[in-house]
């Protein structure tokens, strides 16, 4: 009775093992590192090479290097050495490498080669900056708008109606036609294909017909729905870039963003990544009219748009209708044209491609601009009070002629430097924003505060479970001394199992759910140890009260167990950051716990009593 085959042990034994293993980069701690990489995606084989040299020359002794994924992450001793190491990268490598400073991992190699890497640490905990964004759904009506005022032209020309006019004015859209014949025409063409976002309303005069239409309501939640959910993957896009391990990126409310980059010290440019809305547009130019006419009177000729080209400042008169849009675009690197200027080099997707291929067909020999468009965000007075306002820039940074047939990958032209070129082609390549964002909450917690909170969750862990070991040694003496051991290994398997896990990420309210847990890891023992005693007082010998003590609460610690788990998974699915990371290291205490408690006390007290005559039992 009371006895464990030796696969049992095994089991336990390799599983505690395996656990403490990878539980092991945790006693490694982050240290200041610099992270290199290309814009392009590849590291030239020198690159670390070239930089190592660099930084021997200046005497800054790197503390441990590692490249992969085509990054180079550099370690050094202290931040003052991290700081000059960065400015040395800067300085050594040419326009097109991204420098970031970053918090890195002491693990040795030997770990790392068995997959083994520490807890994702929070912000709290790590240190970097947090940013709450606000999403302007004014500006992405008004570019839902705008698409559906080119929508309405096409339509309306592929029904054959040639005598129309199409405006927006507000949240409206105006369609004014020349009879009533045509107006009953085109109503009907636009209710079949945009009947279930728009509504639509007939008004006629003597002379003209016009339709006006709405969007919906369910339209204009579907509008905001996917404005953020398309800025979050842009967003999440240019955190790629910026090379930042375990970002946080999501919702918070319906139109605001969070986005927390653990590590991160360099915010300036992080902020400047994430607010930015840069994109281009490709047009025609108007070359039958006078562009300085219309900059004079104000008039613009139909069907054209007043532009002023940023060297000269020089207007400029462009088709209202859009050859190629931002959003088409799927690489973008920086580099230089024959002349040795910086340039952008663009590559399409293969809907853009085609869409590109064709208009520049129909149009060679004519002249075509790039119009860079910029949304910023800055603070000024209004009756006494500081106001955000957003203010959108667009200048054409390029015109040049069409000479042939262009397709899938080329390259714009006319920019001011090397910077603008890879700042403009990070943009590109990661995305434009569906709407602008602007920055309306800032924090940076510094990595000595994060440190801080380490070490008092530290502290609160061991104290809690020192606390819980001294009790349970006093109260149920060798019984507490298994139910200890239990406790300890409960820990090294939480800690394992977060180290495991891709997506964790260990915060200040996660250290809290460990304290619980520690806690609670003792009940299911303070059950079976209490049901034995009961055995034993009854008569009962003590193999009989051990084997019923451990039957009999098993059904109760479960049921126990079980409901705390289901509160658990509801806190990880309805709730948000902090709550989360609550939740899971509450959820994982509690199967680490069952499974110490049963089949690890048992198995200890099996190896104490099991298959053994004694008089009476130490609880």
């Amino acid at each position: 009775m009371n006895h464990y085959p030796l696969w049992k042990y095994l089991l336990i034994l390799f599983i505690v093992s395996a656990a403490a293993l990878y539980a092991l980069p945790n006693l490694y701690p982050n240290v200041p590192a610099v992270q290199v990489s290309h814009e392009s995606g590849e590291l030239a084989d020198t690159t670390l090479g070239t930089l190592k040299e660099a930084l021997q020359k200046e005497n800054v002794k790197i503390q441990g290097e590692e490249e992969q994924d085509n990054r180079i992450l550099l370690r050094f001793e202290n931040t003052e050495k991290q700081l000059q190491a960065s400015e040395i990268a800067k300085d050594t490598l040419d326009g097109q490498h991204v420098v970031a400073l970053n918090l890195a991992p002491a693990t040795p190699k030997w770990l790392r080669a068995l997959g083994a890497s520490p807890m994702n640490l929070g912000l709290d905990l790590r240190g970097g900056v947090h940013f709450l964004l606000q999403v302007d759904m004014k500006a992405a009506k008004q570019k839902a708008l705008n698409n559906y005022v080119s929508s309405f032209r096409t339509s309306l020309r592929e029904a054959d109606l040639r005598r129309f006019s199409v405006s927006q004015d507000n949240a409206q859209l105006n369609i004014k036609f020349r009879d009533a014949e045509s107006g009953a025409k085109g109503l009907a063409t636009l209710q079949k294909e945009y009947a279930d976002e728009l509504t639509f309303e007939e008004n006629a005069d003597d002379d003209d017909y016009f339709i006006t239409g709405e969007i919906s309501e369910d339209a204009l939640r579907e509008i905001q729905s996917l404005a953020i959910q398309q800025n979050i993957q842009t967003l999440r896009n240019r955190v790629n870039e910026l090379g930042v391990a375990e970002p946080v990126i999501q919702q918070q409310g319906a139109e605001r963003i969070v986005v927390q980059l653990p590590g991160v010290q360099d915010t300036a440019q992080a902020k400047e990544i994430l607010g930015a809305t840069a994109t281009v547009e490709f047009r025609l130019v108007d070359e039958q009219n006078d562009p300085f006419a219309a900059a004079e009177t104000g008039r613009v000729p139909v069907g054209s748009v007043l532009y002023y080209e940023r060297d000269s400042k020089n207007p400029i008169l462009l088709k209202r209708n859009v050859m190629l849009t931002g959003d088409r675009i799927i690489n973008a690197n920086s580099g230089f044209d024959e002349n040795g200027r910086p340039a952008a080099i663009i590559t399409l997707d293969g809907q853009g491609a085609s869409r590109f291929s064709k208009v520049t067909s129909e149009n060679i020999k004519k002249l075509m601009a790039v119009v860079f468009i910029d949304n910023k965000t800055v603070i000024v007075n209004k009756d006494g009070e500081k106001v955000r306002k957003t203010i959108r820039s667009e200048e054409v940074i390029n015109v040049a002629r069409i000479q042939e047939q262009l397709s899938k990958r080329f390259q714009i032209e006319g920019l001011d430097s090397t910077h603008e070129a890879l700042k403009l082609s990070l943009l590109l390549r990661a995305g434009a924003l569906a709407a602008p964002v602007e920055i309306v909450e800032e924090r940076t917690v510094g990595p000595s505060l994060g440190q801080e909170n380490i070490r008092l969750g530290k502290k609160s862990i061991l104290i809690g479970l020192v606390l819980v070991m001294i009790f349970m040694l006093i109260y149920y003496r060798m019984f507490g001394i298994a139910a200890n051991v239990a406790l300890a290994a409960n820990l090294v398997l939480i800690i394992g199992i977060m180290s495991l896990i891709p997506g964790a990420t260990l915060t200040l309210p996660g250290i809290a759910g460990i304290v619980l847990t520690v806690g609670m890891a003792v009940d299911a023992n303070v059950l079976i140890f209490e049901r034995i005693r009961e055995e034993l007082k009854n008569g009962n010998s003590p193999q009989a009260s051990i084997h019923a003590g451990y039957a009999k609460a098993l059904s109760t610690i479960a049921d126990a167990n079980i409901t705390t788990l289901i509160a658990a998974v509801v806190l990880f699915i309805f709730g948000t950051g902090p709550i989360k990371g609550f939740a899971v290291t509450l959820s994982i205490g509690i199967v680490c716990s069952m499974f110490t408690a049963i089949m690890g006390t048992r198995a200890l007290v099996n190896l104490f009593y099991g298959n053994k005559k004694t008089p009476s039992l130490a609880i």
